[in-house]
């Protein structure tokens, strides 16, 4: 009996997820609770779990495509299922759309649902892998799987395209338009003339050739073998080549370099001096398109206001110094941020609107009595925002640790929804990377975020003399919406204060 297999909700009130990867082959048998598939939604990947025992029928997603909640995304041929109590159930019962549609798909699709049969055996490759291989004239029964399971791999399929000598593969229809000017350029070689590829005239291809002694030289000094120039004309039976000719053939070979070589520096050139493509173009999807979602909500939602600061930060170098080497001993690397965390939550408490959120559908302005910050990340796949809960609860070393763990899991891919959720105000720490301000755009619905320049030494003014000491740009972005500049400015310079005198923490 087939099973079908709808996209659950793999988080709280998720539409949509994106199929990362498939971890079975149709034909593969699985067991209740292996998992299937990684799917994406809002940033996390998670897995998903068969819900029955039994073999692997069909995969109705693509890798890569994304996926409406409810919508069936593979089938299972159930383990223990008898096929007369299918039959008569099938009979006895209407079949549902569904079950249909099912039903009337042949047992052999081979439309790259199924695995291939070949003479080698059954190779199991996803959709997008088979589809690469026919573009680019891969035989896939002769690729060894590097997948679980010996899958094909799409690395696998592209090692084998490059690997290969000559190609006997079919045409690549998405480079058809480009294919002649290259091959060209590349079967040239040095251009030593004889070349009779030009496509502007066609080539003689002679054994003998009758000429004057001067025509013979005016080839000589061209580059180009005499037997090869067409003749218009005819002495005793065989073919005679006057200068005229070789002229215009001569000719014919520079303009068709020319044309190959303006082809070749139109289409680029890579590193490898390999003819490259002038665009690439990658689908707009996964993480990035989560973070373009959110960036223009909150972009387009909330209007902001940046104020941006520098904090003089040279008593916060020295105890993070004093402090580094005993967290050390205790396996935590103290970076400064556990401070910040600790000045932004003692200054929240005296600024709570700069800790709340707007509920636009009931007017009412949400004030969060409880500190959960989130730490921008940098990863691979794109910016993800894991989130320290209870900051106020939490000392230095604590929130060290936690910040070091939540980020290594980011960079991982290995962190869950629930990691990066419930946060109440954002750090982004740009400085790490390099600068000194920006405009951060809030993380919605929050209603602030702080941008951290990078801390160095620079030039400040002190009792009218210039001396270099530690400083911290500051650039903090508000929804103006919920939040006033004035109190902005108040806002960090708050901060600011407990930066410069980290002794002030004690009091929290």
């Amino acid at each position: 009996m087939v099973r079908e297999f709808k996209l659950p909700d793999v988080g709280e009130g998720v539409a949509e997820g994106e199929i990362v990867q498939w971890l079975v082959e149709p034909g593969d048998e699985v067991s209740e609770d292996q998992p299937v598939a990684e799917v994406e939604t809002d940033k996390a990947v998670v897995e998903v779990p068969s819900p029955v025992n039994g073999s692997v029928k069909e995969i109705r997603a693509e890798e890569g495509e994304v996926v409406p909640v409810g919508e069936v995304i593979i089938t299972f041929a159930v383990e223990g299922e008898d096929e007369d109590e299918e039959q008569e159930t099938a009979e006895s019962e209407e079949p549902t759309e569904s079950q249909e549609q099912v039903s009337e798909e042949p047992a052999d699709i081979g439309d790259g649902s199924e695995p291939i049969e070949t003479s080698a055996g059954r190779v199991f490759a996803p959709p997008n892998v088979r589809r690469l291989a026919r573009e680019l004239g891969v035989d896939i029964s002769s690729v060894s799987g590097s997948g679980p399971s010996g899958r094909v791999t799409e690395g696998d399929v592209r090692a084998a395209d490059e690997g290969s000598g000559e190609r006997s593969k079919g045409p690549k229809q998405f480079d058809a338009g480009l294919q002649s000017a290259t091959r060209k350029a590349g079967e040239s070689g040095e251009g030593d003339g004889s070349t009779d590829d030009t496509g502007a005239v066609e080539s003689a291809d002679r054994d003998r050739t009758l000429a004057a002694p001067a025509t013979r030289t005016l080839a000589e000094e061209e580059g180009l073998d005499l037997n090869r120039v067409p003749a218009t004309e005819e002495r005793d039976g065989e073919a005679f080549v006057t200068p005229e000719a070789v002229k215009e053939y001569a000719q014919a070979q520079r303009e068709a370099k020319a044309a190959d070589a303006q082809a070749v520096s139109e289409a680029g050139t890579g590193a490898d001096g390999e003819p490259a493509e002038r665009e690439e173009r990658v689908p707009y999807r996964g993480i990035r398109r989560t973070i373009g979602t959110q960036m223009a909500t909150s972009k387009f939602t909330a209007p902001h206001v940046s104020h941006h600061d520098t904090a003089e930060v040279e008593g916060l170098v020295e105890a993070r110094a004093e402090l580094k080497a005993r967290a050390e001993e205790r396996g935590v690397r103290l970076t400064y941020m556990p401070f910040i965390m600790k000045a932004i939550v003692a200054v929240l408490k005296e600024f709570p609107e700069m800790n709340a959120s707007l509920d636009e559908e009931s007017e009412e302005i949400v004030v969060k009595n409880y500190y959960n910050v989130g730490i921008a990340v940098a990863t691979d796949a794109g910016l993800m925002v894991p989130v320290v809960k209870k900051v106020d609860e939490k000392g230095l070393l604590q929130l060290a640790s936690e910040v070091n763990d939540l980020a290594k899991k980011a960079r991982e891919r290995s962190i869950t929804r629930e990691e990066m959720q419930g946060g109440t105000f954002t750090i982004t720490n740009f400085g790490a990377i390099g600068g000194e301000y920006a405009t951060p755009i809030i993380n919605h619905p929050e209603v602030a975020i702080l941008g951290l320049g990078e801390l160095a030494e620079r030039p400040i003014a002190e009792d009218g003399e210039v001396k270099a000491a530690h400083t911290l740009p500051l650039s903090l972005s508000i929804d103006h919406r919920v939040v006033d500049g004035a109190d902005a400015a108040a806002f960090a310079n708050r901060v600011m204060e407990y930066l410069e005198n980290p002794t002030l923490l004690l009091l929290e």
